[in-house]
């Protein structure tokens, strides 16, 4: 796995800030979480169970940041009161940086995507309710901290799926991705009075174990297809994450920032 540069290797910009990342138990939220430890965050990690978090956490502390979990579902609007209740400065503290990047994306077996006439409502649902109630839940969690305080910076992680079609994503994860991409600008409308930015990566094929699942022979058509001539690194969407966070991107908001190595030109 590529390692995360810091983005200024004469300090750290990220000390003293305090980071939200979910879904970073394993891929490229874990490396998104640890490029931003890199810098100098503090970071609570949130995936299904906080026993999940904990190799995260442990890597995190291993850079000298603190590191705390959240075990929840995000979709579940309880997850609104867990994360407020980190703010109060005991717990952990104020939040600077929110990075929404859980999400789903349930496929066949052999890893093909399953076509609208495939698809169970109840899977359609559970789909929409992960990947865009869930950005939801934690925008309100965290809203009114960063309004109060007149400063923040929030990531949402779409997709290439959610602004063309693609041959391995499914109708409700496509769907889904299209409206975090909408949530991004709307969102970044409303609090931009108030100090604080919202923007949105939307990865192309990344390699991971979600990708290799639809085998080498696939993975390889897409990296043919892809400009770059290679499939994309967790690392490279944890890079333009810590950028749309960062103080060098200080005039944009409400902008999705697609990296897919030039597909989908």
């Amino acid at each position: 796995m590529m390692q995360a540069t810091p983005l200024n290797t004469h300090g750290l910009p990220f000390l003293g800030k305090h980071a939200i990342v979910t879904g970073a138990a394993r891929g490229i939220g874990q490396e998104i979480a640890l490029a931003l430890a890199t810098h100098g965050a503090d970071l609570c990690i949130v995936d299904q169970s906080a026993t999940a978090c904990e190799d995260t956490c442990a890597k995190i502390r291993a850079l000298g940041r603190v590191a705390c979990a959240i075990g929840g579902d995000t979709s579940d609007a309880a997850i609104i009161g867990q994360i407020q209740s980190l703010q109060d400065g005991q717990h952990f503290g104020p939040i600077d940086f929110l990075v929404n990047n859980a999400g789903i994306s349930p496929k066949n077996p052999d890893g093909r995507k399953r076509m609208i006439w495939e698809t169970d409502p109840v899977e359609w649902k559970r789909v929409v309710d992960v990947n865009l109630n869930g950005y939801f839940n934690t925008l309100r969690a965290i809203l009114p901290g960063m309004i109060a305080r007149k400063q923040g910076a929030i990531v949402n992680i779409s997709s290439l799926a959610g602004s063309r079609y693609t041959p391995i994503a499914g109708s409700p994860y496509a769907v889904s991705k299209g409206a975090v991409e909408a949530l991004t600008r709307q969102a970044a409308g409303e609090v931009a009075p108030h100090g604080i930015r919202v923007n949105g990566v939307a990865p192309g094929r990344i390699e991971s174990a979600m990708s290799a699942v639809a085998g080498a022979d696939f993975n390889e058509d897409i990296r043919k297809s892809t400009p770059l001539g290679r499939l994309g690194q967790p690392a490279d969407i944890a890079q333009a994450v810590v950028f749309l966070l960062s103080p060098q991107a200080s005039f944009i908001t409400g902008q999705t920032l697609v990296v897919s190595g030039g597909r989908g030109l």
